[in-house]
């Protein structure tokens, strides 16, 4: 039987496939059933600075107190704070009472506010590790690109500095230089870097003139921009890769591997067919390896990365000339 299991920013895995932060992962009985179905680790719901921030301010504008006491607004927007803090221990400690797997807690952020020393607190409830989801809009005109991706140094150095546990960080590919800032990145104390996060895309409804939610889901054809940075990069930082979006079946699976990914996060795949699907997935892995030979997944990872492949420059080239040249 071939041996599946993996390391991930120092955490032993048993299955290269993990769970990731969803509305799935908010619950602990799906917590539950993703290790019953063969998940190597789980990463809970997001903590959503900004969904703190709206609700300090829902609660504020509810409270006409605010007007009365000079201080019922620090208190009312601190116990908003408190309370989603709260909610989110519980389900740290109470899933990680309930799996053997990791559970690495999720901090979703835009900033580099006082609110990070919550990591601190998460670490405590019983968090295996810590995914932090950044990302900074490059939308303002006035702001430079340096200062955007100064926003990432900045959570990441408070972060790390405040726990103990291994912090990876969730990133976009929007940045002016992927491979240098990745590089830096992973010199920032961090034990692992997942490429990519999936943002919400907005749309557009041609008769009623309102904005509205594009597609929530990444479809299998999502697969090839994380696999051709995981590759690049691959061998190429200091800490670990996983990949994510895109990843929907064992195919998948196995080329993230064989690009450099140290595992993989799954979410849309579970959406829609079920916690199942990572058995399966595994399932296929399995019989892979069984039919090249390969014992142990590190015999595999990183085979086809840009810096192991005969033709390297296959991963930079972005244009279809000789795909599409015969084409009328």
């Amino acid at each position: 039987m071939a041996d599946i299991s993996t390391t991930w920013m120092g955490l032993d895995l048993r299955s290269p496939v993990i769970a990731a932060s969803s509305t799935l992962t908010g619950s602990v009985d799906n917590v539950v059933e993703a290790a019953r179905c063969g998940a190597g680790a789980v990463v809970l719901k997001s903590l959503f600075e900004e969904e703190i921030l709206m609700e300090s301010a829902e609660n504020l504008a509810g409270n006409e107190q605010r007007f009365w006491y000079g201080q019922a607004e620090d208190y009312i927007r601190e116990y908003s704070r408190g309370d989603a803090l709260n909610r989110y221990l519980a389900l740290i400690q109470e899933c990680s009472d309930a799996v053997s797997v990791p559970v690495i807690a999720s901090i979703n952020c835009v900033t580099s506010g006082e609110w990070v020393s919550f990591a601190r607190e998460m670490e405590g409830a019983g968090a295996a590790g810590l995914e932090v989801n950044i990302f900074v809009p490059p939308s303002d005109t006035s702001r430079t690109g340096a200062e955007n991706e100064q926003i990432y140094f900045d959570v990441l150095e408070r972060v790390t500095r405040s726990v103990h546990i291994p912090v990876a960080a969730k990133i976009s590919s929007y940045f002016s230089s992927m491979s240098e800032t990745a590089g830096r990145l992973s010199r920032s104390g961090i034990g692992g870097m997942v490429l990519f996060n999936r943002f919400f895309s907005p749309d557009i409804d041609i008769e009623t003139f309102a904005l509205k939610a594009g597609p929530v889901f990444s479809t299998a054809g999502d697969l090839y921009q994380s696999l051709r940075w995981i590759a690049m990069l691959s061998g190429r930082t200091g800490c670990d890769l996983a990949a994510s979006t895109g990843v929907h079946d064992g195919e998948s699976l196995i080329k993230q591997l064989l690009a450099g990914a140290k595992a993989v996060e799954v979410a849309s795949v579970l959406y829609r067919k079920g916690f199942e699907e990572i058995r399966i997935m595994l399932g296929e892995l399995e019989d892979y390896m069984d039919r090249h030979g390969f014992a142990r997944l590190d015999e595999f990872i990183g085979r086809m990365a840009m810096g192991a492949v005969q033709n390297p420059a296959g991963y930079e080239r972005v244009q279809f000339m000789k795909h599409f040249s015969n084409i009328s």
